[in-house]
Formats: structure tokens, C-alpha cells, sequence
């Protein structure tokens, strides 16, 4: 597996804006449901959106209507546009290029990145 890369974290004041990406590669990414998750210090690894191959998405409460997740399947990329950010959202925002649905929910089995921290402050 190939361990994709993210960026576009940074400190930004509550109500900002941040756009994550998210580079990976592999011959199965095109068909592959699509996933950012965050760790917040002291705290588990959350889906806070995921997208199918065709493009429906799904997104967690807590970021419903702020949150915009989207892909590119020609250049293999994955994005995440954040909007009115507020503190809570601080955390470690990783994408995972292999999402699953299991009878609990949905699970990662894709390999991790290592990253990239968004910090939401005034």
C-alpha cells in the first residue's frame, strides 16, 4: 500500500477557512471510497467525511455544512474544504484512500500518512 500525503493544515482564527489535500496513488483509487479523519490530543481517530467513487458523500454531525469533502480521481487526489472553523476542529486531519463499510460502521484499511495539523485559535 502506499501511504498517502496531506497538507494544507496551519492556525487559523475560529470562523477562517483551510483547504486540505490529500496525494495517493495505486491502481484501486479511482473505485475506493475516500475518507479524512482528525485526532484531537487524548482522543480517538474520527470519520469526519468520506466520499464514494462517484462522488455522494457523507460527513459527521459536527461538520455538517461546513465541511466539503471532494476528489479527483484523474490526478489521484482527495480534498477537504473547511469552513467557519472553530476550536473544537483542532486536531490531526489524516485521509484514508481505503474505507470500508463493516458491520459497526465504517473502518480504514488503508494505510495512514502522517498528517497535517490544523489548530483553530483566536
Amino acid at each position: 500500500q502506499v501511504q498517502p500525503v496531506e497538507s494544507g493544515g496551519g492556525a487559523v482564527q475560529p470562523g477562517g477557512s483551510l483547504r486540505l489535500s490529500c496525494a495517493a496513488s495505486g491502481s484501486i483509487f479511482s473505485i475506493n471510497v475516500m475518507g479524512w479523519y482528525r485526532q484531537a490530543p487524548g482522543k480517538q481517530r474520527d470519520l469526519v467525511a468520506r466520499i464514494t467513487s462517484g462522488g455522494s458523500a457523507n460527513y459527521a454531525d459536527s461538520v455538517k455544512g461546513r465541511f466539503t469533502i471532494s476528489r479527483d480521481n484523474a490526478k489521484n487526489m482527495v480534498y477537504l474544504q473547511m469552513n467557519n472553523l472553530k476550536p473544537e476542529d483542532t486536531a490531526v486531519y489524516y485521509c484514508n484512500t481505503d474505507v470500508r463499510r463493516i458491520t459497526s460502521g465504517w473502518r480504514a484499511f488503508g494505510s495512514w500518512g502522517q498528517g497535517t495539523q490544523v489548530t483553530v485559535s483566536s
